[in-house]
């Protein structure tokens, strides 16, 4: 059950994924809109600035051309006679000859003021203007110019007919009003009438949405609104404007000669921001020496924006649709990856039983998970190895427990029983119970044999005990296996005769090189052929040597073996064979582990702490040889061979081997002993 405040692996994975995801998707997100943006506003302040420049190069195209028509009108003949009708007839042929928009013509004379010819259609005082543009700068000089054209703006404040009912009112979409006017002399060359002509150069048309070309702003350079799409604000200063640093800034830059772009946010509607691309020209009216004109290309800041809105609708949807395929594929990886730690979380609470036969989940689709799959399963095999190694141990324990319980209680009683019989034979000695020194002497003997007992068993003890520290230690040396066998027969031979069993010894003639400790090598023949005389009650024991070849040449423990036997090609095997109780096959591999005795009952009625076979095999494995046990059962009898490498003389060695090779020859070559055995056999 989860503790509170868990989560599953799975819903940490998709929170986690989802948390790291959405953000960085609305981040791509606003940072795209961002930069479509900005690249929006770069495109509009660019084309707003182009579009300044062309409005720019129009007026000035503009004024160059009603200059030029104004001065090939002014030297016409027939401006230069005294005919009225010709007059008006060449006013209106003009009016239709000029390409730019024309308000209205008129000729005046200007001595008298009065209107000789117009296409006005009422009383318009043009006259006034051109003569107070003109005519007062011409008064201080002798010398007047027929070929001149004066501008001069004309501003609604300042029209020449607001002072009257018939008031003159330019059209709401008309801007940049500039009134020409060209001085005609008559036949003698005399100044007599002035031709002026006012135009409308800009012409206010609204702009669609999403138009980059903006409406014209024109401003002189003292801030005088000479063009604006409000008519109110035309004739204003910029220093009246809410913006008027913006503004100022705008034409500082423009008369430096700068082509920039300026955000305007009260120039048109208060609130509304605007851009706006300006560059500047020289002014074209006559008084205005060294002046310029700012001209300015302006739109609003939604209108430059306007494809943001399909860009702002194709990213909502867009993001929407991100964001249900990022939490589909995150679902879909999440599952992925979460499905195979269920799968091993469900194996791991469900499989509780270690003897299940059931694998772990594998071929996943993620190696690490396979990985840990496979170690996973591996340790498990690992656990229930252990598992089988703790159970087999602690049944080892109880049973080693048990062996060992019983060999203190056959030791104590091995121990006591010799022990009784020296005290006993002392003591009738000390007490003066014998008849005779003769009786003396043997109740003595019995307890010297009593003492040599318990030492063997003693000394049993102690070997095991050195065995179990690693401290049991063996001095190997070339000796004569022949010689060693005749030994340990003649101690044996009395204990055999008084049981009354056969005793066959193969006639040993020849002899047998080995490296081995003497000492040892007998012990071991002791207590094998000792085992067979206990265990025979009758019958025979049988002992023989035989030589074969080594098959593995290639031992694993060659490298821990004395110079010349690494080398050595044979080895001999020592076979002693009796025909006494035998031994279970199932409990044949016990005998060599210590403190181990087959049957407890046997060892009361036989004797012995069952010590002697795993201190011989520990003693032969020390000086390279094997000791192994084989009974076909019980009441079958037994057969123990002992196998030991020869010496290969015929080797290359050293001058050891060969002095030992010496003393080896030096043993005798009689065969007394063999003689006497064989004697003894027939006996």
């Amino acid at each position: 059950m989860a503790n509170p405040g868990q989560s599953s692996f799975r819903r940490i994975l998709l929170s986690r994924l989802l948390l790291l995801s959405v953000p960085v998707l609305l981040t791509g997100v606003y940072v795209t809109y961002r930069k479509a943006r900005s690249t929006l506003l770069e495109t509009a302040r660019h084309n707003l600035t182009e579009s300044a420049e062309a409005k720019a190069e129009n007026i000035n195209q503009s004024i160059a051309a009603l200059k030029v028509n104004l001065l090939t009108a002014s030297e016409s003949v027939v401006l230069q006679s005294q005919s009225t009708e010709a007059y008006q007839e060449f006013i209106n042929r003009l009016a239709k000859q000029l390409p730019t928009k024309i308000d209205c013509i008129e000729l005046s004379d200007i001595q008298t003021k009065k209107i000789v010819a117009s296409t006005c259609g009422y009383q318009l005082p043009l006259s006034q203007s051109a003569s107070s543009s003109w005519l007062a700068q011409e008064k201080s000089k002798l010398d007047l110019e027929p070929s001149q054209v004066y501008v001069t703006p004309v501003l609604p404040e300042k029209s020449p007919a607001a002072a009257t009912d018939k008031v003159h009112q330019t059209k709401s979409n008309s801007q940049l009003t500039l009134l020409f006017s060209a001085p005609i002399y008559n036949n003698v060359g005399q100044l007599k009438y002035a031709l002026s002509i006012q135009s409308n150069l800009l012409q206010h048309k609204k702009l669609e949405s999403g138009s980059l070309v903006g409406y014209p702003v024109v401003i002189s350079q003292d801030g005088t609104i000479l063009a604006h799409p409000l008519q109110e604000r035309i004739g204003r200063n910029i220093a009246q404007e809410a913006d008027v640093a913006r503004l100022e800034s705008a034409v500082k830059n423009a008369i430096a000669g700068r082509q920039n772009f300026q955000h305007l946010f009260s120039f048109d509607k208060n609130g509304v921001e605007f851009i706006a691309g300006y560059t500047a020209i020289d002014s074209p009216v006559t008084s205005e020496d060294n002046q310029k004109w700012t001209i300015l290309a302006v739109t609003s800041l939604d209108s430059a924006l306007s494809g943001l809105k399909d860009i702002q609708q194709v990213l909502f949807i867009l993001t929407c649709c991100l964001m249900i395929v990022s939490f589909l594929v995150t679902l879909y990886v999440a599952r992925d990856i979460a499905l195979p730690v269920e799968k091993l979380r469900d194996y791991a609470i469900n499989e509780s039983d270690l003897q299940s036969k059931d694998r772990i989940p594998q071929n996943f689709k993620i190696r690490e998970l396979n990985e840990l799959s496979k170690a996973l399963d591996e340790m498990i095999e690992r656990i229930k190895k252990g598992a089988e190694e703790v159970e087999t141990a602690w049944k080892e324990a109880q049973e080693a427990n048990k062996l060992k319980n019983e060999f203190l209680a056959s030791t104590s009683h091995e121990l006591r029983t010799p022990l009784n019989g020296i005290i006993g034979c002392i003591r009738l000695v000390k007490d003066g119970f014998c008849d005779d020194r003769e009786e003396e002497i043997d109740f003595l003997q019995r307890a010297d044999d009593a003492a040599l007992h318990l030492l063997g068993i003693i000394n049993d003890i102690l070997d095991i005990a050195k065995m179990e520290s690693g401290k049991l230690t063996v001095e190997i040396e070339p000796c004569d296996l022949r010689k060693v066998l005749d030994e340990v027969i003649n101690l044996q031979e009395v204990p055999i005769q008084n049981k009354g069993i056969e005793f066959n010894i193969k006639d040993l003639h020849e002899v047998i090189p080995i490296y081995a400790d003497p000492a040892k090598l007998k012990q071991v023949l002791i207590n094998v052929v000792g085992n067979a005389t206990k265990f025979t009650d009758s019958g025979s024991i049988t002992i023989n040597t035989r030589i074969e070849p080594i098959r593995d040449k290639n031992q694993e423990n060659s490298s821990n073996l004395p110079i010349g036997i690494e080398h050595s090609s044979s080895c001999v095997i020592v076979t002693v064979r009796d025909t006494g109780i035998g031994i279970d096959p199932a409990q044949q591999s016990k005998l060599f582990r210590p403190f181990v005795m087959v049957d407890g009952t046997t060892t009361r009625k036989y004797g012995g702490t069952g010590l002697g076979l795993a201190i011989s095999r520990n003693l032969m494995e020390m000086m390279n040889g094997t000791i192994t046990l084989f009974s076909e059962g019980n009441g079958k009898g037994s057969i123990v061979e002992i196998t030991l490498p020869i010496i290969d003389f015929r080797s290359e060695s050293s001058d050891k081997i060969v002095s030992s090779q010496n003393s080896l020859d030096s043993i005798p070559s009689s065969v007394s002993n063999a003689d006497n055995n064989g004697k003894r056999a027939k006996d």
